[in-house]
């Protein structure tokens, strides 16, 4: 086989090699069968222009390649094995890789400033930071102003490829290229050249009340103790927990004022009866002024990731197996909520969702009307035992 096949006709054997800029091209004869086995391998793309089909240039991706076409590696051209190190070559010195072009520096602090105008949280800012410097070292030495939008989709493209980050971390750096052309460089950017990947539809992990009360148990320290029981019982995010102010809870109307959530909205939650008895011996014993949870040497809150290895420390110390973080608290104070009878409106209204849809999640992972089903291996021994 050649590395770069010549004619546009495919020979009556499969032809692999190594296609621009960073794939793995194959061409063949039409046969159905085949062709749907090469659709089923993840990344494989048709080049209706150059007639070929083509695939990520990963072990993984040559694996299942091969698989489906049912061919050994050994069949490969040795310039296609050395280049997916498959077998050794002559070393090579390392390539240097080019340093962005020097104006992009002001670029990104007009990126920053420009969030900051527009009201952005401080985690949006230095996400969308964080992806647009992954892109500009992608593109390096070239400036993103100097990219045709076939080129910021070819770019976008091969990043996709080679990415291990989830649906939404590309979603994510989606927007941030958005904003950096439509609201940076005021330069108009279709959001249809860069095609979203498909949404992770992952139902969330949920603790049982029975293991909520262990997680809480474990937990010794008074402080940490606290601060878990308010994140379920109020079904907050971590972000919001640590900045909860001493004067945020209203012990009157037994609700907690939550400032400034995701979206930069504000909303009222439910201040339990137990929480409270628990916050006033924490009061006693702590004294906090300003956050209810103050950081190291009382500057500040209490660090997100403070919180993390709290939680952490706790889910072992509890013995439970299931892989759940901070944020599944407030998963399993939605879900308990709702298999006790709570509306979803107002399920809604205390999470501070947007949109019903994001609620509706937890209808997926109730027990509530699942559990009123008697599973039919249970109901088939129940018969034959009373026969």
């Amino acid at each position: 086989m050649q590395s770069r096949p010549k004619g546009e006709f495919p020979a009556s054997k499969p032809q692999i090699f190594l296609a621009p800029p960073d794939r793995i091209g194959v061409r063949i004869l039409f046969d159905e069968s085949t062709i749907q086995r090469l659709r089923n391998v993840p990344g494989s793309r048709w080049e209706s222009q150059k007639r070929y089909w083509s695939f990520p240039r990963t072990r993984d991706a040559l694996e299942k390649l091969l698989a489906a076409l049912r061919i050994d590696w050994h069949q490969l051209d040795r310039e296609v094995a050395i280049a997916l190190e498959l077998i050794k070559s002559a070393p090579t010195p390392p390539q240097r890789i080019p340093p962005p072009h020097p104006s992009v520096s002001s670029d990104l602090e007009a990126l920053r400033r420009e969030l900051r105008i527009r009201n952005y949280s401080p985690k949006t800012a230095k996400s969308y930071g964080s992806c647009v410097r992954t892109f500009v070292k992608y593109i390096a030495p070239r400036h993103p102003r100097d990219l045709a939008d076939d080129e910021i989709r070819e770019v976008f493209s091969r990043m996709l490829d080679s990415s291990q980050r989830s649906s939404a971390g590309l979603n994510q750096l989606i927007n941030a290229l958005r904003f950096l052309y439509v609201e940076v460089y005021r330069r108009p950017l279709k959001l249809g050249i860069l095609k979203r990947p498909k949404a992770e539809k992952k139902l969330p992990v949920v603790l049982s009340p029975e293991e909520v009360v262990r997680l809480l148990s474990s937990a010794t320290n008074l402080k940490h103790k606290t601060i878990l029981m308010l994140i379920y019982s109020g079904g907050l995010r971590l972000g919001e927990a640590v900045r909860v102010r001493v004067s945020d809870l209203d012990s009157d109307r037994m609700m907690i004022h939550v400032r400034g959530g995701k979206g930069k909205k504000d909303r009222y939650t439910l201040l339990s009866v137990e929480l409270l008895r628990l916050v006033r011996e924490y009061y006693r014993a702590y004294r906090p002024t300003e956050y209810l949870f103050p950081g190291a040497e009382g500057r500040g809150h209490i660090s997100e990731r403070a919180v993390e290895s709290i939680f952490d420390r706790a889910l072992a110390a509890a013995s439970i197996r299931k892989p759940a973080t901070v944020h599944t608290l407030r998963h399993s104070f939605a879900t308990h909520l709702l298999e006790h009878g709570t509306d979803l409106r107002y399920i809604q209204a205390l999470l501070g969702h947007s949109s019903s849809k994001t609620t509706e999640i937890y209808t997926h992972i109730s027990t509530r009307d699942l559990g009123k089903i008697v599973n039919p291996l249970d109901e088939a021994l129940r018969r034959t035992k009373n026969k």
